[in-house]
């Protein structure tokens, strides 16, 4: 059946021609598999475009698409995520913590987060009862390509692809054949007699993830339609399309306080420290502040561990640190704590040197967590490392400025507080213009509106107003210090809102992207004529 030097690598070949929406692939799924109410592993988008006599519908039947490139495995912080021998993307459900960070990394809404059971008429039936899966809930769960019916018809001798009971069950139960299953490995295999010498497309081929569920979009007799890239744009800002991605629910404001206090606490710890090797705060102060500094980064992991659907399972986020900056983060902390309170004991320089190095990784394993969360077009931009790890940095020179000008007072050189203050205030005001205008080209309409609708606030109140107050402390050393305390609010409260605009109110998944689609419908989206040369 297979390549001889090839283990199987199973995948399908949707024909989007003979999909009729019937919804009994979906059905078959979540029969087999007992996925709870609203819970669909595959999927079938109604998609209808165009406008009166122009107009066009087809059927996409979506799922986890079993990436060759998955971007759900790496960042998993335990493993539980992984891709088998076979190709399919699997979930061990005793391993995950239901962090959610698989689910926006995938390009596809194919992961699913259930909290708590639920029941399809209020109360458990005897049913529902028999086949509950209590390991499924507080954990990713998604299509698994029926790997029990797989595995055991191959154990039978069968093949899957060919004898139904071998077969994914949304394959098996299509009544207009239009999903098929196979061994791209295999020559013989259905999928590759379908794929050779036709033309075939993989959604959100951008990402280059190579899904491994493929398209046919044409017909023997009628090639596919290039789609109309300035039309399709102007569709997505429609939430009610289906081809649109919808806002991501996973990391909710929770998980966005880690970036906000996370970022605060270790740009403080960073921004003191240079201040000390300058020689403008002293070894007790600082030893001092950095516990501050702790408190609020404690207070901010302590918010993610809140959202886990299986918080009792923290501790397992430590194994995956060969690819996961999430695990990666939890490392560094270990290593900060420490070193914090060894310098708070000792005053120890090297504590201090310790202290802020890890500091320093901590918030960069924050951009990078978030820049590899490459479901979401508006974080995987290369511009978010760089605008995390300075917005870090002047949020420590805002919490610095709020505590100089508090009635205790808090011995600090102002004008060059100040002056540190405007440079990073300059350099995030470019980065954030810079990510502004570029959404443009990397992310969804709706997120793009996002961004815009909280731009102002961000430049005026977040950057401007700040800038404008340090500018006066130096040119009226009079001013009260309560200018610093201003000064420091609003800068911190601009990091914080820049953060949740693009973590919660811009975090958009992709979509679906179609290069071409099926050539049917009416007026300008009907078929052309017959080709010649075409054979069934």
């Amino acid at each position: 059946m297979t390549t001889p030097d090839l283990p199987p690598r199973w995948g399908m070949v949707i024909d989007l021609n003979r999909c009729v929406g019937c919804q009994t692939c979906t059905i078959a799924c979540k029969h087999h598999n007992a996925t709870t109410p609203d819970v669909q592993w595959r999927r079938v988008l109604d998609v209808e475009q165009g406008t009166f006599p122009d107009v066009q519908r087809f059927f996409i039947v979506t799922g986890c698409q079993h990436c060759a490139d998955a971007p759900c495995v790496p960042v998993c912080p335990t493993g539980a995520t992984f891709k088998r021998d076979d190709g399919i993307v699997a979930i061990d459900y005793d391993q995950c913590i239901g962090c959610g960070y698989c689910a926006v990394s995938c390009p596809y809404e194919a992961r699913t987060i259930v909290k708590s059971q639920d029941w399809y008429y209020g109360e458990e039936t005897v049913q529902e009862r028999a086949v509950a899966q209590p390991d499924r809930i507080g954990v990713a769960q998604k299509c698994t390509f029926c790997t029990d019916r797989v595995e055991a018809g191959l154990a039978q001798g069968l093949t899957p692809g060919v004898d139904p009971t071998a077969t994914p069950a949304c394959s098996a139960a299509c009544i207009a054949q239009a999903i098929s299953f196979g061994d791209w490995n295999d020559p013989a295999s259905p999928v590759s007699r379908l794929a050779e010498d036709r033309d075939l497309l993989q959604l959100n081929q951008s990402v280059g993830t190579d899904p491994q569920i493929k398209y046919l979009y044409e017909t023997p007799a009628v090639p596919g339609r290039a789609v109309d890239t300035e039309a399709d744009d102007e569709r997505r800002r429609d939430p009610a399309n289906p081809l649109v991605g919808s806002r991501q629910q996973f990391w909710d404001w929770r998980a966005a306080m880690n970036w906000m206090l996370g970022g605060l606490s270790s740009g403080f710890i960073i921004v003191l420290y240079a201040f000390y090797l300058a020689g403008a705060i002293e070894a007790e102060v600082l030893a001092r502040t950095n516990l501050i500094a702790m408190s609020l980064m404690t207070a901010g992991l302590f918010s993610v561990f809140l959202k886990l659907g299986r918080p009792e399972r923290a501790w397992r986020a430590i194994l995956r640190p060969q690819s996961s900056w999430m695990t990666r983060e939890l490392y560094t902390v270990a290593l900060l704590f420490p070193a914090a309170g060894a310098g708070y004991l000792w005053q120890s320089p090297i504590a201090f040197a310790v202290t802020a190095l890890a500091a320093a990784a901590f918030l960069y394993c924050q951009a990078q967590i978030l820049y590899k969360a490459r479901g979401i077009p508006a974080w995987r931009t290369p511009l978010i490392p760089l605008m995390i790890v300075a917005s870090g940095f002047l949020e420590g020179v805002g919490l610095l400025a709020f505590m100089i000008g508090l009635p205790q007072g808090f011995p600090m050189p102002l004008g060059g507080v100040a002056l540190t203050g405007i440079a990073l205030i300059i350099v995030n005001s470019v980065l954030w213009r810079s990510y502004r205008e570029g959404a443009n080209r990397y992310a969804p309409p709706l997120a793009r509106e996002a961004i815009a609708e909280c731009d102002q606030a961000i430049r005026y109140g977040g950057q401007l107003v700040p800038a404008i107050l340090f500018l006066l402390t130096i040119l009226f050393p009079i001013i009260p210090l309560s200018i610093f305390t201003i000064a420091g609010v609003a800068l911190i409260g601009g990091g914080a809102f820049w953060k949740w605009t693009v973590i919660l109110r811009a975090g958009f998944f992709e979509g679906f992207h179609l290069q071409k689609t099926p050539q049917r419908g009416s007026g300008s989206y009907a078929a052309p004529a017959r080709l010649d040369g075409w054979r069934r």
